[in-house]
């Protein structure tokens, strides 16, 4: 296929991966100027989603990917194992974060997949709460079953998180306790129910530029799109078995913002895990090429985010409102 730009309102679902490469391998001004295109002709530039991220249950988890300490898997990674917060705790925090600026509260916990008991009925509390705040609500579990992605759905969840990580052919090279399929088919029972779907995945883990390529593909060929795509640079941590990985080149974050914005026009695409290592101009670069949402706060899940203060300075310089009261901390 031509890599010429395509209709800036185009909506497929019939992507093949080598289309989606191509794209990515444009020079870069030109895939940014494309990318900058198809943002403007569905989203207002200055429309910048601020979301807080909070880990409601730490550690412990059955899993083996291999970028992530959560794991049981990587004791060398040193982080404990913590029971679920109380639901009180969480939306004190949410509401801090509502204060600061953030509109989608973000919840995770380290789980293959949430039992129904007392710990499922507090996290439908949690959702329920969150939105009486008037936040978005997003969760992040594990995998679910239809019947629990339909008491999300009742409880007024806004997404649900699950990342694919990476494509299909280098996966098995990350995660051996869960396969592809059953990824695809959480998404499938968030979709069902009606809940949107928060859906991207990391770079950086020793992958090809294919592979890449490869995940936006099975993405951007769902129909609806995810509203949602994360983009995450590997933040390599120590104990972990990508902890001697080198870091991400900032511009190979910009091609997947930019790609990712070509091939599913109308989703936010979100620049999460690594920002911390950018350069304001890059942030600024991936805002550009159709980034347009942050992690808003100190931390992500286990790992360090930029501070809050310093997001809400970048925003204003580049012309995005920001509340009065900033930093997590002024709100608590």
């Amino acid at each position: 296929m031509s890599t010429e730009a395509a209709p800036p309102d185009a909506i497929r679902h019939d992507w093949t991966v080598a289309e989606i490469q191509a794209i990515h391998d444009l020079p870069l001004l030109d895939l940014v100027h494309r990318a900058a295109s198809v943002h403007r002709a569905h989203h207002d530039p200055a429309d910048i989603q601020r979301a807080s991220l909070l880990s409601i249950k730490t550690g412990g988890c059955p899993e083996d990917c291999a970028y992530c300490p959560q794991s049981a898997h990587h004791k060398e990674a040193g982080l404990g194992r913590q029971r679920l917060m109380p639901v009180e705790t969480v939306l004190r925090e949410a509401a801090a974060a509502k204060a600061a600026g953030a509109t989608r509260f973000c919840m995770g916990a380290a789980w293959r997949q949430p039992k129904d008991g007392p710990e499922f009925d507090a996290v439908l509390a949690m959702v329920r709460g969150v939105r009486g705040l008037g936040m978005e609500a997003c969760v992040t579990l594990g995998m679910l079953t239809p019947s629990q992605a339909e008491r999300l759905a009742e409880a007024g969840l806004t997404a649900y998180n699950h990342n694919l990580d990476t494509g299909p052919d280098f996966y098995g090279d990350i995660i051996s306790t869960r396969t592809y399929a059953d990824r695809l088919d959480t998404l499938q029972a968030v979709r069902e129910a009606g809940i949107g779907v928060c859906c991207g995945g990391i770079i950086g883990m020793g992958e090809g530029v294919r592979d890449r390529a490869a995940m936006l593909q099975v993405l951007a060929n769902h129909a609806p799109h995810p509203e949602s795509v994360p983009i995450n640079a590997l933040v390599a941590v120590e104990g972990t078995p990508l902890q001697d990985r080198p870091p991400v080149d900032p511009l190979d974050l910009v091609r997947m913002c930019a790609t990712a914005r070509i091939v599913m026009p109308k989703a936010r695409v979100r620049l999460s895990a690594g920002r911390r290592a950018l350069t304001r101009e890059a942030q600024v670069l991936c805002f550009l090429a159709g980034a347009n949402s942050i992690f808003y706060g100190e931390r992500l899940l286990t790992t360090a985010n930029n501070e809050a203060d310093a997001d809400a300075q970048l925003l204003r310089d580049i012309g995005v409102p920001v509340p009065a009261v900033i930093g997590l901390a002024a709100a608590e």
